[in-house]
C-alpha cells in the first residue's frame, strides 16, 4: 500500500514528467490571490488528503455511491503528482507552474483531478487545454465570477469565467447553482449572457432537477468541470469562504458528475476554495473526498476510461 500522505492511498509520483497513468491527482494550493500571504485555502490540498487516508484501504470494498469498488475491478492506474510548488508572492510563476504541470499530465496521456487553491486556479488549468478543444466547459459554483479586474487584479477568484471566455479552445460555458450574492453587478451578468453563458441557479436546479443542465451539453463533447465548494449547501460543505444558504445537495452534485460523465468525454476537473480551518469535525473534507471518489468511479464507468 502506497504512503497514507497520497490521496487515498494511490501511488505517489514525483513529477508529472515521470508520469504513467489513467488519472493523475494535483494539488495546487497557490494561485493568484489579492491580499498578501497564503489564501485560506491553500490548506486544502492537505487537508483532503488527510482527510482521504481512512478510505486507503478499503478502495476494494463495495462502494455504494458506485454500485461496486472504486476502480470497479478494471486495471485503471491512479496516482497522485503531490502539489505545485507555489508562493503566494509570486502569483504569475504560480499561473506559469500550474499550467506547465497540468499540461504535462495531458501530454501523458492521463486525465487531471486538480486540487486547490482558490478560485484562481482553474485560469491556468483551462490554459493547458489549448491544444485539447473544443471545449465545453461546466462551472458548479455559487457565484458566476465574471468581473474584468478586482483591484487591477485580472487573473483572481472573481474573474474565472470571464478569462475562461476569452479562451478559443473552450466553446461552450454552462454555469450551476448560483445563488444570493456576491461580486457580480448587473453589467456582468449582462456580459456573461452575451457572451452565450448558460446560467442555472440553485433555485431552478432544486426545482426542475439536472436534466435542464444536460440538455445543451452537446453529447460526446469534451467537458471540463470547476467546482468551487461553495456551490454546496453549507449544512454539508460549510468550510468556505462564503457561505450561503440554499445550496445544491450532495446527490444533486453525484448526479450531474455521474450524468456528465455518460454524456461526455470528461478530460478533467478542478475542485476549489475549501477553506480547512473553518471545518466542523472534517465534514467538509470528507465531503470533498467522497465527491472525488466519485469523480474517479465516473470516469472508470464512462467515458474515455470506459471505452
Amino acid at each position: 500500500m502506497a504512503e497514507a500522505s497520497t490521496f487515498a492511498g494511490f501511488p505517489a509520483v514525483a513529477s508529472p514528467e515521470d508520469l504513467t497513468a489513467d488519472i493523475a491527482i494535483i494539488g495546487i494550493p497557490h494561485g493568484t490571490p489579492y491580499d498578501d500571504g497564503p489564501g485560506p485555502s491553500s490548506k486544502s490540498p492537505a487537508a483532503i488528503r488527510a482527510a482521504s487516508a481512512r478510505y486507503a484501504a478499503m478502495r476494494d470494498n463495495h462502494d455504494f455511491d458506485l454500485g461496486g469498488p472504486l476502480l470497479d475491478n478494471r486495471p485503471v492506474r491512479v496516482v497522485d503528482c503531490g502539489d505545485v510548488p507555489g508562493d503566494p508572492a509570486d502569483p504569475a510563476g504560480n499561473r506559469e507552474r500550474a499550467t506547465a504541470a497540468v499540461r504535462a499530465i495531458l501530454d501523458a496521456g492521463a486525465i487531471p483531478i486538480v486540487l486547490g487553491g482558490d478560485d484562481s486556479i482553474p485560469i491556468p488549468f483551462f490554459r493547458a487545454y489549448e491544444a485539447h478543444g473544443p471545449i465545453t466547459l461546466i462551472q458548479v459554483d455559487a457565484h458566476i465570477d465574471w468581473r474584468d479586474d478586482v483591484r487591477g487584479i485580472k487573473e483572481g477568484y472573481s474573474s474565472t469565467m470571464r478569462r475562461a471566455s476569452e479562451m478559443d479552445w473552450i466553446e461552450k460555458i454552462i454555469q450551476v447553482g448560483m445563488r444570493g450574492v456576491g461580486s457580480a453587478g448587473e453589467a456582468e451578468l449582462r456580459d456573461a449572457l452575451a457572451a452565450g453563458a448558460r446560467i442555472f441557479t440553485a433555485r431552478q436546479l432544486h426545482t426542475g432537477g439536472i436534466g435542464q443542465v444536460l440538455e445543451p451539453i452537446p453529447a460526446a463533447s469534451r467537458c471540463l468541470i470547476t467546482l468551487d465548494f461553495d456551490a454546496l449547501d453549507p449544512t454539508i460543505m460549510p468550510a468556505v469562504n462564503a457561505p450561503s444558504p440554499g445550496g445544491i445537495g450532495y446527490w444533486q452534485l453525484i448526479d450531474l458528475i455521474h450524468a456528465i460523465a455518460q454524456k461526455t468525454d470528461l478530460i478533467g476537473i478542478d475542485l476549489v476554495e475549501m477553506t480547512p480551518d473553518k471545518d466542523i469535525g472534517r465534514l467538509s473534507a470528507l465531503t470533498a473526498v467522497r465527491i472525488i471518489f466519485n469523480i474517479i468511479g465516473a470516469l472508470v464507468r464512462s467515458g474515455p476510461l470506459h471505452r
